[in-house]
């Protein structure tokens, strides 16, 4: 596979398996391709290194020895949103609804290709670099560091999952425009078919809800019934 990255971008990537045979597997091509690729063998460590240097992606296994990849990327997505593909050796339509709505972007299945898997990696920094543009529409109300994936609501910086932070950002860069909840998931979630539209539901109730505690007096999110969401445009 050649083209992973554009050639003045050099992807960090966090390969986290503790399977050395699969490592191989997965580190071998994406530095063949370009990427500077680091691997542990625990969620501990993984923490460890995510906690101490930036990445732009991680490829995590479900099963690993010493605590599941769902726990480790909740843990993460408390104060990071690299983009995270899951591993897993179950194909179980369920775990791996749970794996995207907890805040992980993909879900590949053992045993997997290492074409397959750096497509994968590929889509994901694609959608990265897309996310990396200028920052959308700011008004008085509202505030954007996409270079940190923050906004900030009345001067408070919000406390969104990666989902709600796409979600908004999609309003942001639009307001007044309806959307309806398929664009939202397709603005939102790297599979959208993964998903289902109530998902959406519900995590702009929640967003929702986070916006209220911050200023309780404003609801700018408009509920359009049978279309979609909007932002209140500011004239």
């Amino acid at each position: 596979m050649a083209n992973l990255s554009p050639s003045n971008f050099r992807p960090r990537i966090l390969v986290v398996e503790d399977e050395p045979s699969i490592r191989d597997t997965i580190v071998y091509p994406l530095e063949s391709d370009g990427c500077d690729v680091q691997a542990c063998g625990t969620g501990e460590e993984a923490l460890r290194r995510v906690g101490e240097m930036a990445f732009d992606l991680m490829i995590l296994d479900v099963g690993l020895p010493d605590m599941s990849g769902f726990e480790v990327c909740q843990k993460i997505r408390i104060r990071h949103s690299l983009p995270i593909l899951f591993l897993t050796a179950r194909a179980d339509e369920i775990d791996r609804v749970v794996g995207l709505e907890i805040g992980g972007d993909d879900y590949v299945t053992k045993p997997f290709s290492p074409r397959e898997l750096s497509a994968r990696v590929r889509a994901l920094l694609r959608r990265m670099t897309r996310n990396s543009n200028p920052a959308p529409h700011s008004d008085s109300d509202f505030s954007v560091d996409e270079e940190r994936f923050v906004v900030s609501y009345h001067g408070q910086r919000l406390d969104l999952t990666r989902y709600e932070y796409r979600l908004l950002i999609a309003l942001l860069r639009q307001p007044g425009r309806v959307f309806s909840r398929a664009q939202l998931m397709d603005a939102a979630w790297e599979e959208p078919d993964a998903s289902m539209e109530r998902t959406v539901d519900a995590h702009i109730k929640s967003l929702r809800a986070k916006l209220r505690g911050v200023f309780a007096a404003a609801d700018p999110i408009h509920t359009h019934r049978g279309l979609g969401y909007s932002l209140e445009e500011i004239e």
